[in-house]
């Protein structure tokens, strides 16, 4: 009896200190400027954070929609958050608009068009041929009857060459917005978000490695806890180009697919160390360094 009505007393208190928490964060970010790390596609799926695990980044599905919806934020853009979002396991990083796809958004190229209709006189037509016995007439007929089907078909084809071709500037339409419209990071926790996590401190600790927080603080954000190899420049993100620039010319390079991916692996060595990294679609998403 004490345990269920210490949930429901939890279940009751709940929200009003989730919109609390909320206003909090929201006054001390909305409205400022961070500078992204990493490229962040432009979608409101965003990229999905899950701190304190092995690997808070699916980089394998960060770069399958970095691929299908393009990029709208790279590496080293200063961008506005406009807003901030608590739900219970779940806390909403907007940059730049949120992504496009939000409600509003519409994200579907297909541009529907109706066939052409028959007209009266092809219906009369039909309905004439079914009743005439005469040869002659119902020869005239069909040929009137087959001329107006092929006019119906040659409107049809016009009909959806003008879709086609609208479908085309649509698209075009839907990349500049998703280049335009921001993205978000998604803070996600299990089974709810802790407390620790709902302070402004909290968010920043969980997105230190992805965002630089220092428009805000006037100072570097806290880092979190990282691992050695995290320490120096090289993160994941990074692109193949990038990588090499800090590393030097890989000393072997193999390839494979995984599904539709195309992962590659460059093996560095330099004076004191050996490092092996893994590539999807030209994106960084995991490395290894050993001593050689």
């Amino acid at each position: 009896m004490r345990a269920t009505l210490a949930l429901l007393v939890l279940v009751a208190t709940a929200p009003p200190a989730l919109a609390q928490s909320e206003d909090r964060l929201r006054a001390f970010f909305e409205g400022k400027t961070v500078r992204v790390k990493l490229e962040m596609p432009g979608t409101e799926d965003g990229v999905d954070v899950y701190p304190g695990t092995a690997h808070p980044i699916d980089f394998p599905k960060h770069a399958t929609r970095l691929k299908r919806a393009g990029t709208a934020l790279r590496r080293g853009d200063e961008v506005l958050v406009t807003k901030v979002k608590v739900k219970n396991d779940l806390i909403e990083f907007q940059l730049g608009g949120g992504g496009y796809g939000t409600f509003g958004d519409d994200d579907s190229p297909n541009v529907f068009v109706p066939s052409a209709s028959k007209t009266e006189r092809e219906k009369n037509l039909e309905k004439d041929l079914e009743k005439t016995t005469d040869p002659t007439q119902r020869r005239k007929m069909r040929e009137e009857l087959d001329a107006l089907r092929r006019d119906r078909q040659r409107e049809d084809a016009r009909n959806q060459a003008e879709a086609a071709q609208a479908e085309q500037t649509k698209e075009a339409n839907i990349r500049q917005r998703r280049a335009e419209g921001g993205s978000r990071f998604n803070l996600r926790y299990k089974p709810v978000v802790p407390a620790d996590a709902l302070t402004p401190d909290g968010v920043m600790r969980a997105l230190a490695e992805y965002v630089d927080f220092s428009p805000i603080v006037g100072e570097r954000a806290p880092e979190p806890a990282l691992r050695a190899e995290s320490r120096s420049d090289l993160r994941k993100g990074l692109t193949v180009d990038e990588v090499d620039a800090l590393l030097g010319r890989p000393d072997a390079i193999s390839q494979r697919m995984e599904g539709t991916l195309k992962v590659s692996t460059s093996n560095y060595r330099t004076r004191d160390r050996a490092i092996t990294a893994e590539f999807v679609e030209g994106v960084l998403i995991r490395f290894t360094i050993t001593s050689p």
